[in-house]
């Protein structure tokens, strides 16, 4: 443990970014799948900011329950407060409240990392929105007085709008939203609905780029036949084009390749290695933001392994200008130009089963 910890500090010698700390995760089996999703989100910046923020203001609170969002705030806590620079934690009470909760990651099978990232947002969304509501209602039972002590006035004025839903650091930082729209073929009457999402699933190919999933996402499909549209304006079913756009870019963009996909003559899933290219910087262009949204890459997930219910999840992370390998317990100091071979194969069978899988951007021209 402390060879390895020395052997990255000498790998990055004078480079070694002032009060970061990059320790290694122990694995309680088979949980490289959480592993490395929280190396991702530790080295998110904002968000791990924000977390310490929260830890801060709640540790001391008498009577504070236990929750995942407690869990994980302890763990990022304990890593940014260490004295030495690199080693290995243990995030026992962070697992153990996981599979407490969630029956879904309790067994040691080989479980879905983007399943777990999904889950893990909505659940801090979920614990946040509830704490907020809580200290409203505690807010709105205070006495007059004491409302105006607080800075509180007293109740909304007529005709005044009840405040939109709370927004989360959770919400501010992942949240995007897509528009599906709908353009009836017949009247041109265009339908939009919006949808909110904290990441993006898509579809892969052999030998493309995110760049091409991206387009395909949002290309235009023509609903004839069987899948007419039922037009409001028209009061009957149309031919109608419909696609998904991004309305608007979250501040991190969190892309999910599927790479594991159902296959009917097999009855069972099976994992794509086709070569997916994905940029260090990404360019987001055709949203309603006045200018195009410029992404860096700071993360990667990656599955190694030839099967959707086997293998191994390591991440890879670009911290102060320099890409580090997280391997559960080690951590590696890598070339930039290795990250390119987590792209995918051009060819079914490779002896190279380490693919990039999920993706984290971090929006470079936005507040």
């Amino acid at each position: 443990m402390g060879g390895s910890g020395s052997k990255l500090e000498k790998a990055l010698g004078d480079n070694f970014p002032e009060g970061e700390h990059y320790f290694g995760l122990e694995n309680f089996g088979n949980t490289c799948y959480c592993n490395s999703v929280l190396q991702a989100l530790y080295f998110c910046v904002p968000f791990r900011e924000q977390l310490l923020q929260y830890y801060g203001k709640n540790k001391n609170m008498p009577d504070a329950e236990e929750n995942l969002l407690t869990c994980l705030a302890d763990l990022f806590s304990q890593i940014s407060s260490q004295k030495r620079k690199t080693g290995v934690i243990a995030p026992k009470r962070f697992v153990q409240r996981l599979k407490k909760q969630n029956e879904l990651f309790r067994s040691y099978m080989h479980q879905d990392a983007h399943e777990f990232l999904n889950y893990l947002l909505n659940e801090l969304v979920d614990i946040l929105e509830k704490e907020a509501q809580t200290a409203k209602d505690n807010q709105e039972t205070l006495l007059p007085s004491e409302k105006i002590a607080n800075g509180l006035k007293n109740g909304l004025a007529n005709g005044a709008k009840k405040e939109p839903p709370l927004a989360t650091w959770v919400h501010k930082n992942f949240q995007g939203i897509l528009t599906n729209e709908t353009r009836c073929l017949q009247c041109e009457t265009v339908t939009a609905r919006d949808e909110t999402f904290f990441d993006l699933s898509l579809d892969i190919e052999q030998n493309s780029s995110i760049t091409s999933c991206l387009k395909n996402f949002s290309s235009t499909e023509t609903l004839n036949a069987e899948d007419k549209f039922f037009c409001d304006k028209c009061c009957s079913l149309q031919e109608a084009q419909k696609r998904m756009k991004i309305k608007r870019p979250p501040r991190i963009l969190v892309i999910h390749l599927k790479r594991f996909k159902y296959m009917e003559q097999l009855g069972r899933y099976k994992k794509l290695s086709y070569r997916v290219v994905f940029p260090l910087e990404l360019r987001l262009s055709d949203t309603d933001e006045e200018a195009d949204i410029e992404y860096s890459l700071f993360a990667v997930v990656v599955h190694v392994g030839s099967g959707p219910n086997h293998g191994h999840y390591v991440c890879l992370v670009k911290n102060h200008n320099h890409w580090l390998c997280f391997d559960d317990e080690t951590v590696e100091a890598v070339d930039e130009a290795s990250v390119q071979t987590f792209f995918g194969s051009t060819q079914e069978f490779n002896n190279n089963t380490d693919h990039g899988y999920i993706l984290f951007y971090e929006s470079v021209n936005r507040n």
